[in-house]
């Protein structure tokens, strides 16, 4: 029913079904990237493809049911002459967003002295109206974004046309019987400090329907994979493993339930999709680099779309103490933590810890070929060989050298290895019992404190 639309099959597409057989106005509650306005803009696919209206009128009059003077005045005239025009569906989708310079005149209309002057109508006359955006979406719908942003006073000048079809302009009284559905999209109250949904107001939506993140990882994995910008035009391929999407979508969902993170303002899905194009991004720019003609999304690429990450994040206080860098880095480990556990459930990679516990260490640069890094993990012991499970001896370099980096950053997610910025993967940084006594007792003989 809405193309596009991943994840609400059996939640929000039947709720607004059931408000469009019940002719309801309705508004759609939600955290910010939930699809609000894709929905309000895909309602108009089931308006007729075209419609007959009095030619010139301003709100799409029915031929054989005129509510404008001037057409009601042209029709008496002209009679079955009268000259008339069709209307597209998509010229009967009218789309507001909410600002606080809105005005009445904008929503419902004004007098326009100028059309009073050039047809010699009097100013009070109905003929001398200025329609607004609302009674231009006659036999339409007509939709407002971010509803609680509309000032107080302009929401309550849209009481009378929702109900009794009736409105005043400059306090002349206009009967105007609109054939128009009014959707709306809106932040949840409890969240929005900018302004709120005045009470009569919302009793006269029919509808309240709420929006959500999407339930599981598969589901957004599609929605981003649908929105996100992959096929580049240059020649060549970047390649991206399904660990790297996994990982890419598992960032939002752990920053959803993250403490530190606000759960009223919410984890936009185009985190996910910002993301994984700069994970494109960075590997289209180290194929260019290295001179290669095409490149696999790797772990490191992730770490270099953290810009994509932090200006999506509202923290909480102990987040802002952190800092969002450090959100985001963190948030990472977590989601290649998670991912790692499900590829490798029950993994022995003891000879690669042992290998790297005995002073061995592994620094992969960004621009160095697919080949000289290749060369280098054949170096650790066992890495290759439990990289296979995801890309055989057989496959490309570059999908071999995404696994292997894959396999040691979840072990460094899982402490079983370390990291540093100057010497890449190396030994586990976990201290002995020996020398956990030592730093407790420097500590003790620093604040003088008994020793427990």
């Amino acid at each position: 029913m809405f193309p596009g639309i991943i994840g609400y099959e059996d939640s929000v597409v039947p709720q607004i079904v059931n408000a469009v057989l019940s002719r309801h106005n309705m508004i759609l509650l939600g955290l910010r990237g939930q699809a609000k306005s894709r929905i309000l803009r895909g309602l108009v696919e089931f308006l007729d493809e075209t419609i007959p209206v009095v030619e010139g009128c301003e709100i799409n009059d029915d031929p054989f049911a005129p509510i404008c003077r001037r057409c009601r005045d042209l029709i008496d005239e002209m009679g079955d002459k009268t000259p008339i025009a069709y209307r597209d569906r998509s010229e009967r989708y009218v789309e507001k967003l909410a600002t606080p310079d809105v005005t009445i005149a904008d929503i419902i209309g004004d007098i326009d002295p100028i059309k009073a002057a050039k047809g010699g109508h009097a100013i009070g006359s109905e003929l001398s109206i200025h329609y607004g955006l609302l009674p231009r979406a006659n036999r339409g719908i007509f939709a407002i974004n971010e509803l609680p942003d509309l000032a107080g006073k302009i929401q309550v000048g849209l009481f009378n046309i929702m109900q009794e079809g009736d409105v005043q302009i400059k306090g002349y009284p206009v009967r105007l019987p609109l054939d128009v559905v009014l959707v709306f999209s809106a932040n949840p109250e409890d969240y929005t400090a900018r302004g709120k949904i005045v009470t009569p107001l919302k009793d006269r939506i029919g509808s309240e329907i709420k929006t959500h993140y999407p339930a599981t990882l598969e589901i957004g994995a599609a929605i981003t994979e649908q929105e996100a910008w992959l096929r580049r035009d240059r020649d060549g391929s970047v390649e991206i493993p399904v660990f790297v999407r996994q990982i890419v979508e598992a960032i939002a969902f752990k920053a959803r339930s993250d403490q530190r993170v606000d759960k009223r303002s919410g984890v936009s899905q185009r985190l996910p999709i910002s993301c994984l194009e700069n994970v494109v991004s960075n590997a289209e720019r180290r194929s260019l680099a290295s001179n290669e003609s095409s490149a696999v999304a790797r772990i490191a690429d992730i770490y270099a779309a953290i810009p994509a990450i932090t200006g999506k994040l509202e923290l909480e206080y102990e987040g802002e103490l952190k800092g969002a860098e450090a959100i985001a880095r963190d948030l990472i480990r977590q989601s290649v933590q998670m991912v790692f556990r499900q590829h490798f459930p029950s993994g022995d990679f003891k000879p690669v810890i042992e290998w790297f516990d005995m002073g061995g260490s592994l620094k992969l640069s960004d621009t160095a070929t697919a080949k000289t890094i290749l060369a280098q993990m054949e170096r650790t012991p066992g890495l290759l060989e439990r990289a296979e499970s995801l890309a055989p001896s057989n496959a490309r370099p570059g999908l071999r050298i995404a696994v292997a980096e894959f396999i040691l950053e979840g072990l460094h997610a899982m402490d079983k290895i370390g990291r540093s910025e100057e010497r890449g993967f190396i030994g586990s940084e976990r201290k002995t019992g020996q020398e956990l006594y030592r730093d407790y007792t420097l500590e003790r003989n620093r604040y003088k404190k008994p020793l427990n």
